[in-house]
């Protein structure tokens, strides 16, 4: 493997790589460039050599930042060096040692067996453009299927309508409702699932025999499992399909309960279908729904349930149906590969990231005296902020005062004093929380990371600071 760099990054890149041992040889070749993150693939097409690349390379790895397509390099190398792959690295050399250990299991990741019905509440409440625009949200969220959620004793005389529209538009679709009537015109207009029947109404579920359409089986309100059993035997003999949901209580109304009513009712019928309605957890707990629906779908896993039920009404759980499309790939990994869920998909950590990547002050001493230039870089770790160029270093650990860093740094171009402000609060932030800060890059929110701007922002400051002055720049 043929890792590409640029000047500054190369000690830490060569330190990094003879620190870990990874499983072939490695070279490092070093391009004409101050800052590697500057470089582009057309760029490095045009001074990387065919001879530069040492016969039996396999893979060139160039920097997870290069704007471009690594094809353009591969096709400048393939007359020569045939059957050599190009490819982006991670953006930041400190995730090298995990980004080769990911690769193996990435290979296997993604696959999942629970499907997602996402709930729009009330919706006798909202316009059809509204119900439309949220149908779409959650589809594109990974949603499988849409609930339509009813209101009791609010009409809607609308739902045959919005069904048919939904279903037209390709979208698989439940009800969510007691109520015959509902029940009749929701089935008739194309939807699939109903949500719920029990004893007060399982006669009509013995119109849907002759149909596609499922019921979900709940127990008759505030009876114990024991009332599934006659709901059940019907359902059977009508030839009704059935998943059964033994209902999910809120934390501080038997939850724990509840859920040994699922491993129950999985003991009792193996091979039944069951749907959880997370939602009864994450809409009612104040705390951030990631964790709270890692933990549910990996309940769901095990015991075998392949629908849950979730919503976003409240704003902690908003991103609810996203997080648990991320959650059904991570713990179908987990379960059936008998292995721990972690090491493949870091989504779901948001707030805390999974790894802090930081340099020692000694690294960071060692960079600076490479630096021939006045641009300010800005570095943080666990407890400190650090900016340095070729003349200053700076480094403190009262990372709520970047009032008395900038103070130091004797900026007065308004454009460049701006741009470090920003900076420097992202880092202040960044050690706050525990997260690596990347200069010019978004701290890390899990599937909530926005996507990167960084080379525009990069070229631009640094063209500003050739007319104006110091600007930032980031090289590792």
């Amino acid at each position: 493997m043929l890792f590409i760099t640029g000047r500054l990054a190369e000690p830490s890149l060569r330190r990094l790589l003879g620190d870990i041992t990874l499983p072939f040889a490695c070279d490092v070749i070093v391009l004409r460039i101050t800052v590697a993150a500057l470089m582009t693939t057309a760029w490095i097409a045009q001074h990387l050599q065919a001879r530069d690349v040492p016969e039996g390379t396999d893979l060139v790895l160039i920097p997870g930042l290069c704007e471009g397509e690594p094809d353009v390099i591969a096709n400048k190398l393939g007359s020569e060096k045939s059957g050599v792959r190009v490819e982006k690295g991670p953006k930041d050399l400190r995730e090298i040692p995990g980004y080769f250990g990911r690769g193996a299991a990435a290979r296997r990741y993604g696959a999942w067996d629970i499907e997602i019905l996402a709930e729009i509440n009330n919706a006798p409440r909202l316009t059809r453009a509204a119900l439309r625009g949220a149908a779409e949200y959650f589809r594109a969220s990974g949603a499988d299927i849409i609930d339509v959620g009813c209101t009791p004793g609010l009409a809607f005389p609308t739902l045959g309508d919005v069904v048919r529209e939904l279903v037209a538009a390709g979208m698989r679709v439940s009800v969510d409702t007691f109520d015959p009537g509902e029940i009749r015109v929701a089935v008739k207009a194309g939807a699939e699932l109903v949500l719920s029947v029990n004893g007060s109404n399982i006669d009509t579920a013995q119109e849907l025999a002759g149909t596609a359409a499922r019921v979900v089986v709940v127990p008759d309100l505030g009876s114990t499992l024991e009332t599934l059993e006659p709901s059940l035997e019907k359902l059977e003999r009508w030839g009704v399909s059935y998943l059964i949901d033994p209902i999910l209580e809120p934390i501080g109304l038997g939850f724990m309960a509840s859920l040994e009513r699922y491993a129950e009712v999985r003991r009792r019928y193996p091979d039944a279908e069951m749907l959880m309605g997370i939602g009864n957890l994450t809409e009612l707990t104040a705390a951030d729904s990631t964790g709270v629906n890692a933990v549910m779908i990996a309940v769901c896993q095990e015991l075998a349930v392949r629908a849950v039920l979730t919503t976003e009404v409240i704003p902690w759980a908003r991103g609810a149906v996203r997080e648990v499309d991320i959650a059904r790939r991570l713990m179908h990994y987990a379960v059936t590969g008998h292995t721990i869920p972690k090491g493949v998909d870091d989504r779901l950590v948001t707030i805390k990231d999974p790894e802090i990547l930081t340099f020692t002050e000694e690294e960071l001493r060692a960079l600076q005296a490479g630096i021939t230039d006045p641009n300010f870089r800005i570095f943080a770790d666990r407890e400190a902020i650090t900016v340095l160029n070729n003349e200053r270093f700076i480094r403190t650990t009262d990372v709520g005062r970047i009032g008395d860093i900038f103070a130091q740094l004797d900026v007065d171009e308004p454009a460049h004093a701006f741009y470090l402000g920003k900076e420097l609060a992202r880092a202040s932030l960044a050690v706050t929380l525990g997260k690596t800060y990347r200069q010019e890059g978004s701290l890390s929110w899990g599937y909530l990371t926005p996507p990167d701007d960084v080379k525009a922002e990069h070229v631009r400051l640094t063209q500003r600071a050739s007319r104006a002055g110091p600007a930032g720049g980031s090289d590792a």
